[in-house]
Formats: structure tokens, C-alpha cells, sequence
């Protein structure tokens, strides 16, 4: 039953910050710049943890070549956030 409860608030703060973040962007995907502003990171942070395979959300890499441009699609940034920062049971 708790594990009930603890889920359903899960997915209560996941769509709680879906339309926060949508809201505040006004687009479905977030930068490096804006993904790091809402994690309370660094750019730096971000770019090694792409580097590293691991830490980060899944993103979209915009081209083949090294300096291509790389966003962060919402849903990804909140799914991330969610097994990230679990509500305290």
C-alpha cells in the first residue's frame, strides 16, 4: 500500500514539473544552458557527464559532427528528475 502511495506521488511531481518546465520554456526541449540552470549545475557538469555516458538525460544530438548541438527533450529531463530526486517516504 505504501509503495502505492509512493508511486502515485511520483507520477503526481513528474506531470507537476512537465507542465512547470513546458510552461516556462514555451517548447519541448531544453539546451545544455537550460538543462544545467534547472539541475543546479554547471555547463561544464553537463558536457562531461555527455562525455562520461552517464548522468544526464537522454538528448537529441542535432548533426554528426563534435560541436553539433545537443537538446534535451522535456520528458527525458523529467523522467531523469524523477529517478533522481525520489519523494521522501
Amino acid at each position: 500500500m505504501k509503495k502505492s502511495i509512493i508511486q502515485n506521488q511520483n507520477k503526481f511531481f513528474d506531470k507537476i514539473n512537465h507542465q512547470y518546465l513546458s510552461n516556462k520554456y514555451q517548447k519541448l526541449t531544453l539546451s545544455k544552458v537550460e538543462l544545467a540552470d534547472e539541475l543546479g549545475v554547471s555547463i561544464r557538469s553537463i558536457n562531461n557527464a555527455i562525455v562520461r555516458g552517464s548522468g544526464v538525460p537522454e538528448y537529441i544530438k542535432m548533426g554528426e559532427s563534435k560541436n553539433s548541438t545537443v537538446i534535451f527533450p522535456i520528458v527525458n529531463v523529467v523522467e531523469y528528475m524523477g529517478n533522481t530526486i525520489k519523494v521522501a517516504s
